[in-house]
């Protein structure tokens, strides 16, 4: 068992975190949160990019394992594996509005 102060959790968390910390993943991971599994093609289509990069971004997604995947004939489909991370997101929002209505009243 690892203690709780132990640096090898913190890498594993830290890799999670580097795996969020990109626009196009984010938008990934809003749009499997609210709709729930999809396939490349799809997620290609929404991000406006080509599909090698968005393969690049899933797969680091997943080997964060942020995001899982299946295979249904050649269609690979991905789905949110940690459905803690919209509430955090959403945290973040919330943050960000807090921060905009501050500097509104300035």
């Amino acid at each position: 068992m690892t203690s709780p102060r132990d640096p090898a959790r913190y890498e594993l968390r830290a890799g999670i975190v580097k795996a969020l910390a990109c626009p196009a993943r984010l938008m990934i991971v809003d749009e499997l949160a609210e709709h729930g599994e999809r396939s490349v093609q799809e997620l290609t289509a929404m991000i406006g990019t080509d599909g090698s990069t968005v393969s690049r971004h899933l797969s680091t997604l997943k080997n964060a394992g942020v995001v899982a995947s299946r295979k249904s004939g050649t269609t690979v489909y991905y789905r949110l594996r940690m459905k803690c991370i919209p509430v955090f997101l959403n945290c973040i929002e919330s943050m960000l509005r807090e921060d905009s209505e501050m500097k509104c009243r300035v």
